[in-house]
């Protein structure tokens, strides 16, 4: 829809409802209409609430940075309540609120229009969006072969394709930069507690996961997040306070930074060739740029982190489902295999599991925050890597059919073998982005992942908005996109 209205981001449609050069019912017709024609072969947007958008136009939107701008949810949290959700599973379908969640009702002031939800996988588990509820895969505009990610998956094909600009994800272990890198977006994780969790949960796994937004640019990013930042009413703990907005930050490039260079896994695995020259011509950019660049890998225990995410977020998902249960069995016409295998594996740890693993993903944290202080590490002021170590799987290779979750997670050829590098960022609570940067000769996307020192979100957002501008990818178009 960006082109219908000669338009490259959120920023611009926004600046056209402010000058009255478009209406924001003639923007919500085009993106309803994007999503009819493309929806059948992405299987992305889900439960349309229309009507609700027609009364918030005709009753006056709140006066934001995106008045009058279409807008999507995740189909998992951002809890609404003129929002329905299936949250990914036929076992929560339909679920109603009794109230907004504090990221939605910041969502909400920005004058967004929102009308639907975007597809997840089961309990937002996988690196790709194949839930049972919704009939079928989601597939990637790039190639209906493979998936745009997960686990806000239905959000980077529905952004991507066009059918609206930007969207809401959430990121857990890295459920927005998986899309991103997937679907040729820009996504950014920012610092644990950056963002608001209640008052529907304390914190997410562990407080590994947070909310987030897919969009196409490095500014519509920034201003979402100046927007919705700031820890909700009785938060357990919240960010260090940003020293500028991100919109401030990324009006001027950064300091110099010292960038360490990674071109293999953080254990120093190979790996695809496609993805590893992405990051070679990445590091050449930055380079050209001033930074200093230098190979290397951060010093830290990435087996243990992977070891106690997997029992983290496995108790988690156990715990979602036995309570959704209500005491009804745990079948499969109520729960996906890999769901069922959570709640299996759950039952095997000993009851002082789950604190040893929250422990160590602390312990960890403190490894990846020494790679970033002078004083007791090598000091460097970015990690530069791939996004996923292979270009964009095919669908069906994460389906939730199996009950093995651990192997899912962990097994060779696994989510962690496919995503080795965001996972570590939601342990450790730093921030860090997949930047669109790269593309296979089959013409997939490939994302580059950047990650800064915990608190540091407006430096790295002016990393990735330099990186923009010296290397723009608004040109860059998937096959299936709305006209």
């Amino acid at each position: 829809m960006l082109e219908t209205f000669g338009a490259q981001d959120a920023t611009d449609l926004a600046a056209l409802v402010a000058r009255r050069e478009v209406s924001p019912q003639e923007l919500l017709d085009a993106s309803v209409a994007a999503s009819a024609a493309l929806n059948p072969k992405l299987n992305a947007v889900v439960l349309p609430q229309i009507e609700v958008a027609e009364h918030h136009i005709a009753g006056g939107l709140p006066r934001g940075p995106f008045t009058g701008v279409p807008f999507l949810l995740k189909d998992l949290g951002c809890e609404a309540v003129e929002f329905p959700s299936h949250n990914g599973s036929r076992l929560l379908a339909d679920t109603r609120y009794d109230r907004d969640s504090a990221i939605y009702a910041r969502i909400r002031a920005t004058g967004v229009v929102t009308w639907g939800r975007t597809t997840s996988p089961e309990g937002g588990v996988g690196a790709a969006t194949e839930s049972a509820v919704y009939g079928g895969p989601t597939r990637n505009p790039w190639n209906l072969d493979h998936t745009s990610g997960g686990s806000s998956g239905g959000a980077g094909a529905a952004v991507a394709a066009g059918i609206v600009p930007f969207a809401h994800g959430s990121d857990g272990g890295g459920s927005v930069r998986i899309p991103a890198s997937s679907c040729g977006l820009f996504g950014f994780k920012p610092t644990r507690a950056r963002l608001p969790d209640g008052p529907y949960a304390g914190e997410g796994w562990a407080g590994m996961a947070i909310d987030g937004f897919l969009t196409h640019s490095v500014r519509d990013t920034a201003r979402m997040l100046d927007a919705c930042a700031g820890p909700d009413l009785g938060a357990p703990y919240h960010a260090p306070p940003l020293a500028r907005s991100h919109a401030d930050a990324i009006s001027r490039p950064p300091r110099r930074l010292r960038v360490m260079l990674v071109n293999t896994t953080f254990t120093g695995t190979a790996i695809h060739p496609e993805v590893r020259e992405a990051v070679l011509a990445a590091a050449r950019l930055l380079e050209s740029l001033g930074h200093e660049v230098t190979p290397g890998l951060p010093a830290a225990d990435v087996p243990m982190m992977m070891r106690a995410w997997t029992d983290i977020v496995g108790v988690g998902t156990a715990l979602g489902i036995v309570k959704a249960l209500k005491g009804r069995p745990l079948t499969p016409d109520l729960v996906e295999g890999v769901g069922r295998g959570a709640v299996a594996h759950a039952e095997t740890l000993h009851p002082t599991r789950y604190l040893e693993a929250v422990g160590q993903i602390h312990a960890f944290g403190r490894q990846m925050a020494a790679v970033f202080d002078p004083e007791t590490g090598p000091g460097f002021d970015i990690i530069l890597s791939a996004t996923l170590a292979e270009p964009p799987a095919k669908v069906g290779r994460f389906a939730h059919g199996t009950e093995d979750y651990v192997g899912y997670r962990t097994g060779p050829g696994g989510i962690f073998d496919y995503s080795p590098f965001c996972a570590v960022f939601n342990a450790s609570g730093q921030p860090a982005a997949s930047v669109p940067l790269g593309m296979t000769k089959g013409g997939l996307p490939v994302g580059i992942h950047l990650a800064a020192r915990f608190g540091a979100d407006e430096e790295l957002i002016a990393l990735c908005a330099e990186v923009e501008k010296a290397a723009p990818w608004s040109g860059r178009k998937p096959k299936l996109r709305a006209k």
